[in-house]
């Protein structure tokens, strides 16, 4: 546990989400919240439904990625200063258990393994609304100066 002043600035970025419920485009679209950030670990939320499922019946796999994806990447973010970015280079995802409308709420928690000048690695877990493990990830992301407003720079 850090004290205030020794908060990164991604971390303080990611609270402020969570207090004014602010999500990215794409959360929106989905329904995917960012609803837990501490340094190195992340948690999304997200109730899957009948608009995210594919033509065999069940939640597309890409609703489950892409809330993997999420977790990993803000995961480092949470551990960046001030002008730092990032971006995925490499996911891998293993599908455990299928998802459906009735998984419930599912939840992605990412967590930073390590955080080099510039290169990341992270993990995710994906439970459904039981507990019940549906899907893991670790990523390896891209660590990178970047200017306010620029690509992989958090947009406020």
């Amino acid at each position: 546990m850090t004290d205030d002043t020794d908060e990164p600035y991604g971390l303080m970025l990611l609270r402020d989400w969570i207090a004014h419920d602010r999500q990215p485009p794409m959360g929106r679209t989905l329904g995917i919240r960012l609803v837990e950030a501490e340094r190195g670990r992340v948690v999304f939320e997200g109730t899957p439904d009948r608009s995210v499922y594919n033509p065999l019946g069940g939640v597309h796999g890409g609703y489950a990625a892409t809330m993997l994806d999420s977790a990993c990447g803000v995961a480092v973010a949470s551990a960046l200063g001030e002008g730092m970015g990032h971006t995925t280079l490499e996911l891998k995802v293993s599908y455990q258990r299928g998802l459906t409308e009735r998984s419930g709420t599912v939840r992605a928690e990412g967590r930073l393994i390590s955080l080099g000048r510039r290169v990341a690695f992270s993990e995710a877990n994906l439970v459904d609304g039981d507990g019940r493990l549906c899907a893991t990830a670790t990523s390896t992301l891209l660590v990178f100066e970047a200017a306010s407003g620029q690509r992989g720079a958090f947009q406020q």
